[in-house]
Parts: structure tokens; sequence; C-alpha cells
């Protein structure tokens, strides 16, 4: 017997207490997300992504076509380098709007799991773009390494540079928050993306100060520290991408569901837990044991307390398949008879 359910249920949850080195690490570095991040709605979740989308690219672009201003007044290759990436940044928009509202598709036919992949195919994208960015700014610091030019309008510089901080903390923010809240693992990359270009730009407000104390070098180098510093950013957030592409979970969601169904009255056992995400949603499929004795309307009942239960835990749930077994007691058939054609049981 097999029970499933595919509605969600809404219910609000918060985060526990962070101490500073924690929440630090937490606002620097993407990171995997659990079943506690993510609103319920699948429709209120899509277009709360797509908000988040539009607003970010709206700001990145202002800010961008500021400091490509100021670059062409100044020649400041850190600058240029900064503005390359918000350029990067804001255009990583495009193929995270398409996914958002690719998304909003109801599934058929050919794709029975719905459209949620298309947000890990922009993560990869994303990646992509931000790798694009890296290099160039790198080829850029060094050239201006190879052949100095001089830097002017140092007052400019430094605004950009303030403002591209801003500018770029303000998306990162609302991207990160949204992304946790609706659970897309591309949007809170794209979030973390933002805010350490925010910290970019503050390193090139550093290496304006610098040339203004008759440093000029500084240009160059902070550029090819930024550089640098997305390639991390690369790693991490591809890093993160190629885990929902795995169907990576953290080890807590299916902890959590064999702790639910084991508190669970009526159920003997339970095994095989098996849970993914499909854009920024959570399925889940698993086995219980009950008695054997007991009638088909009360293991159903068994196994949609269960599933209630696990929609009241998990927000990102949206899909759950309850196989139930009989237990092993000699008065019924093998349970398992068709266990052999099983493949990859996950280890326990």
């Amino acid at each position: 017997m097999e029970e499933q359910h595919t509605q969600p249920h809404e219910h609000p949850h918060e985060h526990g207490g962070q101490g500073l080195a924690d929440r630090v690490k937490h606002a620097l570095m993407p990171h995997s997300h659990n079943y506690e991040a993510a609103a319920l709605d699948a429709a209120l979740a899509t277009d709360r992504g797509i908000r988040a989308v539009k607003l970010s690219l709206i700001v990145l672009l202002l800010t961008a076509a500021f400091e490509l201003a100021v670059v062409l007044a100044s020649g400041s290759v850190a600058l240029l380098s900064d503005t390359i990436h918000n350029f990067s940044d804001a255009l990583t928009a495009v193929p995270l709007g398409l996914a958002f509202t690719l998304s909003k598709r109801a599934r058929n036919t050919r794709f029975t799991y719905g459209y949620g992949r298309a947000e890990d195919i922009a993560g990869v994208v994303i990646v992509i773009m931000i790798l694009a960015s890296s290099v160039e700014a790198i080829h850029q610091a060094i050239m201006k390494l190879l052949h100095p030019q001089p830097i002017s309008n140092l007052l400019w510089v430094a605004i950009a540079a303030l403002i591209g901080f801003l500018g770029n903390e303000f998306v990162a923010l609302f991207r990160i928050r949204t992304g946790q809240q609706i659970g897309s693992a591309a949007l809170v990359a794209d979030g973390t993306h933002a805010r350490i270009d925010g910290f970019t730009s503050l390193a090139v407000l550093a290496g304006a100060i610098g040339v203004w104390a008759g440093v000029p070098i500084l240009d160059p180098l902070i550029g090819l520290a930024i550089g640098i510093a997305i390639l991390f950013i690369v790693w991490d957030s591809a890093r993160e991408i190629a885990y929902r592409a795995m169907d990576a979970v953290d080890p807590a969601v299916p902890a959590l569901i064999t702790s639910a169904a084991e508190k669970t009255p009526g159920v003997m056992d339970v095994h095989d837990v098996t849970v993914r995400w499909v854009g920024h949603r959570q399925r889940t499929e698993f086995h219980i044991t009950v008695d054997c004795q007991i009638s088909t309307c009360a293991s159903h009942e068994i196994a949609e307390g269960l599933r209630h239960r696990l929609f009241h835990l998990m927000p990102a749930l949206v899909d759950a398949t309850v196989h139930v077994d009989p237990c092993e007691c000699g008065l019924c058939g093998d349970p398992h008879e068709a266990a052999h054609h099983a493949q990859g049981a996950v280890g326990r």
C-alpha cells in the first residue's frame, strides 16, 4: 500500500540563535538549506522569487551604470573589475527569472515532477557567469600592472565604491532572505554572490585611499584580489548547485522523517527513507511497517497521520509517498517479495 499527498501546509518558523562567528560565516558563505527554510505555497514562493529577481536586477543595473560612468572618468581598474562583476551579477537575474517563470508550469506526462529543476539549471548558468566575470577582472588587473595608467577623480571612485557596497548589500539581503524562505539554492547562491561583491566594492574604496596616499599600485593589486576572491565564490556556489543536482540533502532531513515515523502510534519500523529537492520544493518516499492484523483502513490512518505530521515539521515538503508494509509475524506472506527488484537501497 502506498500513501501519497501533494498539498502543502503553511506554518511559520524561526531559526535558533547563533554566535557571532556562526552568523558571519552564515552571512558570507553559501550553505545547504534544510527542511526549516522554505515558504509553503508553491505559487506564492515562485512569485516571491520572481519579485526578488526583478528588484535586484534594477538595483544592480543602476549601481553598475553609475560605477561605469566613474570608471570612464577615472580609469580605475579596481572599480572596473567591480563594475564588470556588478553587471555580471545583474545579468544572472535573467536565467533565474526565466527558471522561476518556467517552474510555475503544471507538471505533465513528460515532466512528471514539474519544472522545478529549471532553477538548478539556472544555478549552473549563474556559476558560469560568475566565473567569466572573475576571469575578466583578473585579466584587466594584470594588464593594468603591466601597463600602469594614472587615476583621476579619486573622490568619485570612493563614492562609487561606497554606492556599490550599499547596492550589493541591499540585493544580497533581499535575495538570500527570499531564497532561504522559499528554499531556492540558486537564489541564495546569487545573493551570496552579491554580498561578496559588496565587500569587493569596499576593497575598491581602500584602493582609492591607497592611491590618494601615494601608492597607485594598490589599485590594480586590489582589482586582482577581487578577481581571485570571485573564484572562491565560484567554488562554493558550484558545490551547492552540484549538491542539488545530485539530490543531496542535509542528513538531518531523513533523520527527522525517521524520528517522526518512529514516534507515530502504530508504526513498528521505518526504512528506505529518501528525500530530494526539485527546485525549491522537497519530496520524500519511505517505507513503514505496521501490524499485519490491522485493517487496510487502520494502516491508511497511520500513514495519513504520519504524513500530516511531516507536512507540519517540513515546510518545504510538497509530496510524500509512504509504502506500508505488514509486519513479518508469519501469519502473512512475505511482504518484501519484490525487494529483489529494488536497487540502490539507502544505507542505515
